[in-house]
């Protein structure tokens, strides 16, 4: 697993076992289509994994990212991970469950301009998690939700998906935060 594109593009990323990453092609086109939505930005990546989703948007010019990942060896890799790019002082990283950790931060939900969510694949936390952010985002919030092609987004009330894209198993939804 590598870096796709900005100042690390090219740099490898440790994986933990057991951990799904998002395959390269996906990966570059969720980030093709944000484009400079991410400069700047203070991102939150939820089932963060390695951390890749997170590290490429830093990569591409994100001030901050909050990593979030329920599994002990995860946050191990997304520790090292940041370690080796030298990213450690632009992200915090969490152990825990994502719908429990919005649940006690709502504050850092809410200033989270860019959410970037890969939950295992037919988990149920998908739909529990887009319910929680649905309350939280602010206004003009963007969340990208990479999931199984079979595998629904709820309908919400906020978040109005504003970009669907398929590739082979994987779907890849872009929504947006209203009023």
């Amino acid at each position: 697993m590598r870096v796709h594109g900005g100042e690390a593009g090219g740099r490898r990323l440790a994986v933990p076992t057991g951990v799904r990453p998002s395959e390269g092609v996906v990966k570059e086109a969720i980030f093709n289509i944000l484009g400079d939505a991410v400069l700047d930005a203070t991102v939150l990546d939820l089932c963060a994994g390695s951390g890749a989703l997170g590290i490429e948007a830093l990569s591409r010019g994100a001030a901050h990212a909050i990593f979030v990942d329920r599994g002990e060896r995860s946050v191990t890799a997304i520790r090292r991970n940041l370690a080796t790019l030298g990213y450690e002082d632009r992200a915090r990283v969490f152990r825990a469950e994502a719908a429990r950790w919005l649940e006690s931060r709502p504050a850092d939900a809410g200033r989270s301009g860019l959410v970037l969510l890969d939950p295992p694949y037919n988990d149920p936390v998908l739909e529990r998690v887009l319910r929680l952010l649905d309350r939280l985002c602010a206004e003009g919030a963007l969340v990208v939700a990479e999931h199984a092609s079979s595998q629904r987004v709820p309908a919400l009330q906020r978040l109005q998906t504003v970009r669907d894209r398929k590739y082979g198993d994987t779907q890849v939804t872009f929504l947006e935060a209203g009023p």
